[in-house]
């Protein structure tokens, strides 16, 4: 590749990270720590190469700094963290975790990104450990979060439910506006230990009564600011001044306008104020480039980028040390020289590794975050986030491993349709834009397979002494009576070794694959189209439409829990002006119109009735504008395993065996509560495992936990929400609930 200029003068001095703690109401003061970042930041601005020298030393610091275990947490918690493979706090956890441990209020100041989740949810869940071992475990609610939107309440829920995996029958309960009341007083009746939510539906549920928050401990206001600019101040003051006195609170917030500071003086005691800025300034020459890809395609995604483009040393980053020993052994069975580095590997043997890069006797190091910290190769010109990171800072380092001393740089990032809100905050973070990338094709690997061929081809030809091999040819020809052209496909069958040369292009999975478009809003919408319904599918009709600001997960909602099917089950949803089409399969259950006779959605009842089709030259079934819904891996082809991937039918869960940005876990452990207990879930349809859920609680869907960028709080009683990710899924189709 080419190089270009840029210095890692700009990285470093512009991503300096600013921690402070102070009092609220005292001047900030700044730690050694980051006095003694800054004059190495300046320091190291003279010329490249003492840059890159003084960088190492720093980051090797870093590397060898505080830790989990040394914050004082739960051993359960502890173990929770290992497993989804956290090894060193932020900057903001550092900080906020041991006061929040010693019961302190606290103020923290830091943007989307910098793992301000774990610094409220981890205390929490250790704080709630130890009160359990004391006075056994309670249902009562001990922990509420309030957030400004559905999204954001999503993702924190799921990050709880991540770190309590070794909890004892601990559950944790969303509840937010736009979805049935039901799932949510089924909840709240069962009890939920931490309840994250809303303002508005909170109150809602303080005034029916449904939320009792007479014991408890710890509160959380995350991202405040944005709470306040939505217009829920009131609401925010009315919950505070309705919970104990003797609570503990923690505050977040992006920036902190009088509003913030005023509540924080009035309702927290003595807070501590906790200042992050985060880093977030990359190199301008590092190409950023993302694919969307399902986490079972990731190998193939992977190893076709590397068929195709040229690069010469790549660092693979992944989440757990496992997966460091797994994805390297899988590359290496793919023809690739790669080698793992992590935490448990010994020092002498991870220079030797990284040595073996540097020399070009490896060409792929896959490595954790931790594990490269410090590392700095020439040769690195490429980085795939194999893995989207933890925060946008961890971002940031780990593309800094290629680009440096004035070198060209490219990095790749693989999001899931689950983790595109991720995307959005690293962009919004570094003020980038991550350029999309198409999976290269079967058809495009196939030509560089064949150029590469020949090319190995016309190389030996010109540099070996074949004159021993071609009397053998010769010899051979002659006494079998056959022709050199396939004595060489011969050899060239043998060479292969059973592995097929091409890949199939008529199961090609890169044909539905496609980058996030401006419809994928994490509000979803009524974009994506549907041509036909599903053979043995029969369209019924429903008496709400868009009038009635009714969505395709109400829909799916109602359907499913009342009607006692699967959300699998559901076709095709057509949303009209004043109505609504959805197909439903031919061989419903005898009692399902029964059950949805006195069924609302929107507050109107749905009066469903087989449709008799288009009246006077409407549009057909495919014409109207609907929303969709997600149809799991539609690729219908087979992955590079084998194994038949043609999954038919509506929703199935999030099925790419992927893991969340929260907490680096996929919901495949049976029917959890959000985490730690075996039993009822708030999920009805099917659970994030895929596995068939039909408990009481109101059908979830693939919950990418992203932020709603419109701010606004979806506080309808619509129904159902499911998917909001909006715009097509990956196999490229309309979405369908």
């Amino acid at each position: 590749m080419t190089e270009n200029t840029a210095t890692p003068a700009e990285l470093n001095a512009e991503a300096e990270t600013v921690v402070t703690a102070e009092n609220i109401t005292e001047n900030t003061v700044e730690s050694p720590a980051v006095e003694a970042e800054e004059t190495t930041a300046e320091a190291s601005a003279e010329t490249a190469a003492e840059e890159t020298a003084a960088e190492a030393p720093a980051e090797k610091a870093e590397e060898e700094g505080v830790r989990f275990t040394d914050l004082g947490l739960d051993a359960r918690v502890l173990a929770a963290l290992e497993e989804v493979g956290y090894e060193k706090p932020s900057p903001i956890q550092e900080q906020t975790i041991p006061l929040l441990l010693e019961g302190h209020d606290v103020v923290g100041l830091a943007q989307t990104g910098t793992g301000k989740t774990a610094a409220f949810a981890l205390p929490a869940l250790s704080r709630m450990a130890e009160l359990a071992d004391i006075n056994g475990v309670s249902r009562d609610t001990q922990v509420l979060v309030l957030a400004p939107t559905r999204e954001l309440a999503l993702q924190v829920a799921e990050a709880f439910s991540s770190y309590a995996t070794h909890m004892e029958d601990f559950t944790v309960l969303p509840i937010y506006g736009g979805s049935p009341y039901g799932p949510q007083l089924a909840g709240l009746r069962r009890g939920a230990q931490v309840v994250v939510g809303t303002p508005g539906r909170v109150i809602d549920h303080l005034e029916k009564g449904s939320l009792d928050l007479s014991n408890l401990q710890y509160l959380v206001l995350d991202e405040a600011d944005e709470m306040l600019r939505m217009g829920f101040a009131e609401d925010v003051e009315k919950i505070l001044e309705g919970t104990p006195d003797s609570k503990q609170v923690a505050l977040f917030s992006a920036t902190m306008p009088n509003s913030i500071r005023k509540i924080a003086q009035q309702y927290l005691n003595d807070p501590t104020e906790i200042r992050v800025k985060a880093k977030t300034t990359t190199s301008a020459n590092i190409t950023q480039r993302y694919m969307q890809v399902m986490h079972s395609h990731k190998l193939d995604a992977m190893t076709r980028v590397l068929e195709v483009e040229n690069y010469d040393g790549i660092i693979v980053f992944v989440r757990t040390k496992k997966e460091t020993e797994e994805v390297a052994d899988k590359l290496k069975a793919r023809g690739f020289a790669a080698a793992a580095i992590n935490g448990d590997i010994p020092q002498q043997l991870r220079e030797r590794t990284v040595d073996a890069l540097r020399d070009g006797r490896i060409d792929i190091l896959v490595a954790t975050d931790v594990a490269a910290r410090g590392l700095d190769v020439e040769r690195i010109s490429l980085v795939v986030n194999y893995d989207i990171p933890h925060d946008t800072e961890s971002y940031v380092h780990r593309i800094g491993r290629t680009g440096r001393a004035g070198r060209e740089g490219a990095a790749i990032l693989f999001v899931t349709p689950r983790e595109k809100y991720m995307l959005r905050q690293i962009e919004k973070a570094t003020r980038q834009k991550v350029e999309p990338m198409h999976m290269p094709t079967a058809e495009a690997v196939n030509e560089t397979r064949k150029q590469r061929f020949a090319q190995q081809i016309t190389e030996t030809i010109e540099s070996e002494d074949l004159s021993f091999f071609r009397q053998i040819i010769e010899d051979y020809e002659n006494e079998h009576d056959t022709t050199a052209e396939d004595i060489a496909a011969a050899l060239a069958v043998i060479a292969q070794q059973g592995r097929p040369f091409f890949l199939d292009e008529e199961e090609d999975i890169a044909r539905n694959s496609r980058p996030f478009s401006d419809d994928d809003s994490d509000r979803g919408g009524r974009k994506a189209k549907r041509a036909h319904n599903d053979e043995g599918m029969v369209n019924y009709k429903l008496n709400v439409g868009r009038s009635s600001r009714v969505t395709a997960g109400a829909i799916v909602g109602a359907l499913a829990n009342e009607g006692g099917i699967k959300g699998s089950q559901i076709g095709s949803i057509d949303i009209r002006q004043h109505f609504t089409i959805v197909g439903l399969p031919e061989d419903l259950p005898r009692d399902f119109f029964d059950r949805l006779r006195d069924t609302k959605i929107a507050g109107e009842f749905i009066n469903i009735r087989k449709d008799n089709g288009p009246k006077g030259g409407g549009r057909g079934f495919g014409g109207g504008r609907r929303e969709g819904g997600y149809r799991g891996n539609r690729e219908g082809g087979r992955d590079f395993g084998g194994r038949d991937n043609r999954r038919e039918g509506g929703y199935r869960g999030n099925r790419d065996g992927g893991r969340d940005f929260g907490g680096d876990r996929d919901f495949k452990r049976g029917s959890r509560d959000f985490g730690g207990k075996r039993n009822d879930r708030d999920f009805g349809g099917r659970d994030f495992g895929g596995r068939d859920n039909r408990r009481e609680g109101g059908y979830r869907g693939n919950r990418d936990g992203g932020r709603d960028f419109g701010g606004r709080d979806n506080r309808r009683d619509g129904g159902y929400r499911g998917n909001r990710d909006g715009g097509r899924d990956f196999g490229g189709r309309g979405k369908r609930y």
